[in-house]
């Protein structure tokens, strides 16, 4: 069975990555995959039948252009398609991921991937949740910069989730705090399904509630704004080659810098990835996030010069 799903998995991703296939060309390129270690073909039947699963079991679907020789290809349409969505969007890449590591068994720990995202163990109960509009009692941790991490339970009614950098969090209306906050899951110790039931409200929008946010960061003492950047050498690079968030332009470019601007809410996460770049990545505005860097600048010099 772990071998079938594993070839529903490659001819999704082989079909995707290459655009168009005809049947003549999955079956030359089934014949060179590492998981056909016995060098079976590919018989036509089997083909639609691989199709059929791939539909009902991903929700994907391999059409067909019968103009000419038919040629296969992965629906991007609003029926089936793979990138319909987020989630499918999401589904897709770790179907890809799931095929490269089946054609890499053979090469001896020569391809190496990051670990698992985490909090994952937690994510099938809040699913489950949502589904079922149930309320979710969460015991969590809260860090502080300023004390011991310390624990807490709340009764929250999960709205969505969402990941961000191999890590889960779940934007969920507190029952005991009010409004919506974001639980990331990796803190969360224990879930306990309800019985009492809750309706989303209709006017909440997951994409609006973190439109102007950086990652899964929603931090409401950061209202958005306007930001500036100068960026240089490699900096600029990195920031052309995957934007920070998706409002980021490049509103000015002289020589080996550019100034890029966006509008969101510079959280500590979105300042945390600003200092990752060092001295390439300099904030002009506004005045108060340059001097938040500077402050946190002045302290990291201020460790640095002391000896051990």
């Amino acid at each position: 069975m772990s071998n079938l799903f594993n070839r529903y998995v490659w001819l999704v991703d082989t079909v995707y990555r290459k655009g168009k296939l005809t049947f003549t060309e999955i079956s030359a390129l089934w014949s060179r995959s590492a998981l056909n270690k016995t060098g079976e073909e590919f018989p036509l039947r089997t083909f639609h039948a691989h199709r059929a699963a791939v539909r009902a079991i991903f929700g994907i679907t391999v059409g067909c252009d019968r103009r000419g020789e038919s040629a296969y290809f992965i629906e991007t349409g609003e029926e089936g398609g793979a990138e319909k969505d987020g989630l499918r969007a999401w589904l897709f890449s770790s179907l890809a991921a799931c095929s490269l590591v089946n054609e890499s068994s053979g090469l001896g720990g020569r391809v190496l991937f990051e670990s698992v995202a985490s909090g994952l163990q937690r994510l099938m109960p809040i699913i489950e949740a949502m589904r079922d509009g149930l309320r979710v009692e969460a015991a969590y941790g809260v860090i502080s910069s300023e004390g011991p991490a310390s624990f807490e339970i709340d009764e929250i009614e999960p709205y969505c989730v969402r990941e961000f950098r191999q890590r889960w969090y779940v934007a969920a209306r507190s029952v005991y705090h009010g409004g919506v906050r974001v639980y990331p899951l990796c803190l969360v110790q224990s879930l306990r399904i309800t019985g009492t039931p809750f309706s989303m409200p209709e006017d909440f929008c997951p994409e609006a509630f973190f439109r102007n946010a950086f990652g899964a960061a929603t931090d409401e003492t950061a209202a958005p704004c306007a930001v500036r950047l100068r960026a240089s050498g490699a900096a600029r690079k990195y920031l052309r080659a995957e934007p920070l968030h998706h409002s980021q332009k490049e509103a000015e470019t002289a020589g080996n810098c550019s100034v890029f601007s966006y509008y969101l809410s510079p959280s500590l996460d979105f300042m945390r990835e600003l200092l990752s770049y060092g001295d390439e990545i300099e904030v002009l505005s506004p005045g108060w996030l340059r001097d938040e860097m500077k402050k946190t600048a002045r302290s990291m010099y201020s460790l640095y010069r002391q000896p051990l």
